[in-house]
Order: C-alpha cells, then sequence, then structure tokens
C-alpha cells in the first residue's frame, strides 16, 4: 500500500504543475490580455489566488505522499 501511495504522490505532483500551467497559459495570461475589464479582474484572480492554491496544495499533498507521511507505521 505504501508502494502506491508512493505512485500517487508523483502522479498528484505532477497534476499539480498540469493544473499551474493550464491556469496560466489558459485561464490567466489570456484575461489579462483581452482588454476587457471583468476579464482582467477575473485574470488576476485566477492568476495571484487560486493558481497557487489549488496547485500549491495539489503539489504539497503529492509531497507529503511521496516522502511518507501518510504511513500507517509511522512513529
Amino acid at each position: 500500500m505504501d508502494g502506491l501511495k508512493k505512485i500517487l504522490g508523483i502522479v498528484w505532483i505532477l497534476i499539480a504543475l498540469a493544473v499551474a500551467y493550464l491556469g496560466i497559459t489558459v485561464m490567466g495570461v489570456p484575461k489579462l490580455m483581452s482588454g476587457k475589464q471583468e476579464d482582467l479582474v477575473f485574470g488576476i484572480i485566477i492568476l495571484f489566488v487560486l493558481v497557487p492554491i489549488v496547485s500549491g496544495g495539489m503539489a504539497i499533498f503529492g509531497y507529503y505522499s511521496l516522502t511518507g507521511e501518510y504511513s500507517d507505521d509511522k512513529k
């Protein structure tokens, strides 16, 4: 079971990288460059609030899983 947790930790880190990349390139920067005020506000919220929280949380979860923080035999 610990091997599966470590593999899934790597998967979570890769998903965090994908979410960060897509959040910046697909949702964040194009909204900032559109020129409309409502898109500008949405782009700022995406880039500076949501992307760091979502991708950082998933990366930390994956790191803890990879290092064995969720092991049952931890003392």
